[in-house]
């Protein structure tokens, strides 16, 4: 394949921002990302959910954030190897070759990381006969919430996606309980408060340790963690949502400064690798802030100082978009 200006290894939010704005820069890209969709987790996990901290939506659903940032990150034609994954980096004259796990080699001049979690599985419940429920009432995430209207449901967690599944299952119809080991949140303050206001049903204190029924789930135990008391209780769906296990994978050993399972790098968002940045959630460095749109922030630092490592006349910034005579693709 055609060496490229930039790699980018990832096609969530931050990747596809990157794309979008190397090649606002001149700059040619290739997009690589392991799932079949671009989107990243947005796509994969929670395309019915609503996100509230992105700039310019007061709210929006991850599928339509994920349509409009994908219109915008292939505005300038980005090539594009997806559902295969980065396995190897190899340093080479001018820049890097990733090899894939298809065998496919893909020559670059630098590597933008924005892997996010890396590959991901659902924390599980850890119960007796757990994987025997899956697909039939247990899930770890919701595809679309109005299969669930009129249905009993237990949401179990106390973070931010715990919350906006119980809120988006009661505002289509489902009767919903949130079930959580304690009584303090990982969620914001205004998701929890918009969950009062509806009146939802909350069991704090308690853990599904079982769950029974015969062709889907009929019903599941509960226990109080304070005084290890039991009771069963109808349902039929339980929904856990307490976390997911994520892994690098390959881009462990690529040579990168790894920290606590992310990538270490320096206030402009390089690596300890030469032209090879991370950025979005898959990095870390003092002062972090896991959201969507530092990600793009730091994304577009990445662009301009990568940019810059490619040609040395460059500008680190490049002015305002609204100084460019760019078209619009409404």
């Amino acid at each position: 394949m055609q060496r490229v200006d930039t790699t980018i290894i990832g096609g969530g939010p931050a990747g596809l921002f990157a794309a979008f704005y190397a090649g606002l820069r001149g700059m040619s890209v290739r997009i690589v990302d392991s799932l079949p969709d671009l989107g990243g987790q947005l796509t994969a996990l929670y395309p019915e959910k609503y996100i509230y901290d992105m700039p310019g939506f007061p709210a929006v659903l991850a599928k339509d954030l994920v349509t409009q940032m994908v219109k915008q990150g292939l505005q300038f034609s980005p090539d594009l190897v997806l559902g295969e994954t980065a396995a190897h980096l190899h340093r080479d004259d001018d820049g890097y070759s990733i090899e894939t796990d298809q065998g496919n080699s893909l020559p670059t001049r630098t590597v933008i990381i924005s892997a996010g979690a890396g590959a991901f599985s659902p924390t599980k419940l850890g119960i007796e006969g757990e994987s025997e429920w899956e697909g039939r009432g247990l899930a770890y995430g919701v595809r679309n919430p109005a299969e669930y209207q009129g249905k009993q449901v237990l949401v179990i967690g106390g973070g931010d996606s715990a919350f906006d599944w119980a809120i988006a299952l009661h505002d289509h119809g489902a009767q919903v309980t949130l079930v959580h080991r304690r009584d303090v949140f990982r969620a914001h303050e205004e998701t929890v408060r918009s969950f009062h206001a509806r009146g939802i049903q909350m069991r704090l204190w308690e853990s599904v340790v079982g769950i029974g029924g015969d062709d889907c789930v009929r019903s599941a135990t509960l226990e109080n963690n304070q005084t290890k008391t039991r009771e069963l209780v109808t349902t039929d769906a339980v929904i856990v949502n307490i976390g997911f296990k994520s892994s690098l994978g390959p881009i462990k050993t690529w040579g990168v400064e790894i920290e606590k399972n992310q990538v270490k790098v320096d206030h402009l968002y390089q690596t300890n690798l030469p032209g090879v940045f991370a950025v979005g959630d898959v990095c870390t460095f003092d002062g972090k802030i896991k959201l969507i749109a530092t990600g793009v922030g730091e994304a577009a630092t990445a662009v301009c100082v990568a940019k810059q490592l490619i040609d040395p006349s460059a500008r680190l910034f490049p002015g305002h978009s609204s100084d460019m005579d760019l078209p619009v693709n409404a």
